[in-house]
């Protein structure tokens, strides 16, 4: 039996297949530019490790994706999202069910003979990220996409591998 390795990128259909199968609504992704958090682009910024708590990968979600997969789970309407979107911020209930997205998205660097990973922690859109984790947005070992959902609109995710 051979040792588990670190975990690959997922492929757009495993983020296709996660997202409509928790969302439980149509969801398209296609390739898309990489998510930087700035001021004027707020993000989620959620960490996943390894059995040894080391950091092995970071899930970035732009401020309009972050509101529509929070209001696609909790069955929110778009205006109140929208809201979120235009005012630059999630709702403290909307970070909470946006923690589960990311949680449950940790099945994407959990496949067959892979190290286990998990969430570790989840910064929500604006709020300050340890400058060690923020020089990861720079890496090249990712995998950038724009979402839609259905019913509520577009946004932008990144998963980069440590």
């Amino acid at each position: 039996m051979s040792a588990p390795v670190k975990t690959g990128l997922p492929t757009n259909k495993a983020v296709l297949d996660l997202l409509q199968g928790l969302l439980g609504r149509a969801v398209t992704v296609a390739p898309g530019a990489p998510v930087t958090p700035t001021p004027s682009r707020p993000t989620a910024f959620a960490t996943y490790v390894d059995p040894g708590y080391g950091l092995n990968a970071v899930v970035l979600i732009d401020l309009p994706l972050a509101a529509w997969c929070a209001g696609a789970l909790a069955l929110l309407p778009k205006g109140g999202c929208e809201d979120a979107v235009e005012e630059g911020e999630l709702s403290e209930m909307q970070v909470e069910v946006l923690h589960e997205v990311v949680n449950v998205a940790a099945s994407l660097f959990n496949a067959g003979g892979v190290l286990h990973s998990k969430l570790d922690k989840l910064y929500a859109p604006g709020e300050a990220v340890p400058a060690d984790l923020a020089v990861l947005t720079g890496s090249t070992n990712r995998l950038d996409l724009d979402v839609t959902v259905a019913g509520y609109g577009g946004g932008s995710l990144s998963i980069i591998l440590n």
